[in-house]
């Protein structure tokens, strides 16, 4: 799978979907039957392209997503809110 990078007001958003179900224990995931969670990377480069900072944030939702698409649009969506301040209780500043 291709990594999906997006800038955003000078910071780059990572979206991070995962399986909401754990492995099992054949080590298999089930994909999509359980929905999926979602997180945003957000990070911060320096004027050489090297990473100064970053920062992982949960996606809230009170259930799983149910498609991974879903899930990725949420993960954006939701970093743009952080880094505008709009979520109450988070904040960027050591970015």
């Amino acid at each position: 799978m291709s990594e999906c990078i997006r800038t955003y007001r000078g910071l780059e958003i990572y979206p991070l979907v995962y399986p909401h179900n754990p492995r099992g224990a054949v080590g298999s995931f089930d994909y999509g039957g359980g929905g999926f969670d979602a997180a945003v990377r957000i990070c911060r480069r320096g004027t050489n392209h090297t990473l100064t900072a970053s920062r992982v944030f949960r996606v809230p939702h009170r259930l799983p997503f149910g498609e991974a698409g879903e899930a990725r649009k949420a993960s954006s969506e939701y970093a743009e809110q952080l880094i505008d301040g709009q979520v109450d209780g988070q904040s960027l500043r050591d970015l």
